[in-house]
């Protein structure tokens, strides 16, 4: 074997490597569409929490969500101690940040969930009225 040759595999088992591990990290997290989403927050008893930039935030956000950046999540997660007890839906903008957030959350013991599509799918299907 070549020492390109060894190269090439050691970084395609590296690849793999990190697609299982968030494949293992994220597997018992509950996804929900945006309709699926909405019948959530007419229930109630749930807390969305944004996990994107504080710009991104003020460029718009799903009304009554928390804000905690991905990048801050580590060190605020006893600020959501206040809503033991609830589902936490995490959301972003397409929805990869946020299912690596909800699954932080878990293994802090919280009940969470993520938005699939993040908040441009849901403004998607708000305004198609899907």
């Amino acid at each position: 074997m070549t020492t390109s040759q060894i190269i090439l595999y050691s970084l395609l088992a590296l690849v793999v490597l990190v697609y299982l591990r968030r494949f293992l990290l994220t597997r018992g997290i509950t996804r929900y569409s945006p309709s699926q989403l909405a019948d959530r927050l007419k229930q109630g008893d749930v807390v969305l929490v944004d996990v994107r930039t504080p710009a991104e935030f003020r460029s718009g956000s799903i009304r009554g969500a928390v804000l905690i950046p991905l990048q801050e999540l580590h060190r605020r997660a006893e600020d959501l101690q206040k809503y033991n007890g609830k589902e936490l839906i995490c959301y972003c903008q397409s929805g990869s940040r946020s299912l690596m957030a909800a699954a932080q959350l878990r293994k802090k013991g919280f009940n969470t969930a993520h938005l699939e599509g993040g908040i441009a799918e849901w403004n998607f299907s708000q305004k198609s009225g899907r």
